[in-house]
């Protein structure tokens, strides 16, 4: 299949077209490893905080909450409200216990969002946190929760597209010629 595509591209621009290929399946690639690291130290984090706290099932839900976190806010929101149900039947008239469960997940969401995500995730797929949420946004709005599954590591591709777009362009004897000759003679 490689092969029969290869074969589509003029081969004066086969290497072109491989380096960019690379690149894109590296950013994304990047970004599932990223990712997938994240979910799980989600995961544990959640798993570990809700059986300090003491809720009943804490290390179940926290590890599903974990897990499904792959989808922006997903998991997350199920596990806080799970979590909170589960909290307010079984440490019900005590609202200490009960606010330190919705308290475990701003502080993992937090985290997750400020600190590891940065980290473990945007470094990989070079887009600044702007365009993360915009991307999260335009294909939410435009495809659902099929396009926020696929918002990143898309936003990603673009990305890579573009920057060599700008960098062709800048290279390019138009670039060139516009830095040094007037459009517009007066």
């Amino acid at each position: 299949m490689v092969a029969t595509i290869d074969n589509w591209v003029p081969p004066a621009h086969r290497e072109t077209v491989r380096a960019l290929a690379s690149e894109i399946d590296k950013t994304i690639s990047g970004f599932v490893r990223g990712q997938s690291t994240l979910c799980l130290v989600l995961a544990m984090y959640y798993a570990v905080a809700l059986r300090l706290v003491g809720l009943d099932h804490g290390v179940l839900i926290g590890i599903a909450a974990g897990l499904i976190s792959f989808i922006p806010y997903l998991g997350s929101l199920s596990g806080l409200t799970v979590s909170t149900c589960i909290a307010i039947a079984q440490f019900s008239p005590d609202w200490r216990l009960i606010w330190l469960v919705p308290a475990v997940f701003v502080v993992g969401q937090s985290l997750a969002d400020y600190v590891l995500a940065p980290y473990l995730v945007g470094r990989r797929v070079h887009l600044n946190p702007v365009w993360v949420m915009f991307a999260l946004f335009a294909f939410g709005y435009l495809f659902g929760f099929v396009g926020l599954l696929i918002a990143v590591p898309l936003a990603s591709a673009i990305g890579v597209l573009t920057r060599f777009a700008l960098r062709t362009y800048y290279a390019s004897s138009l670039y060139a010629s516009t830095a040094t000759k007037p459009l517009l003679k007066s």
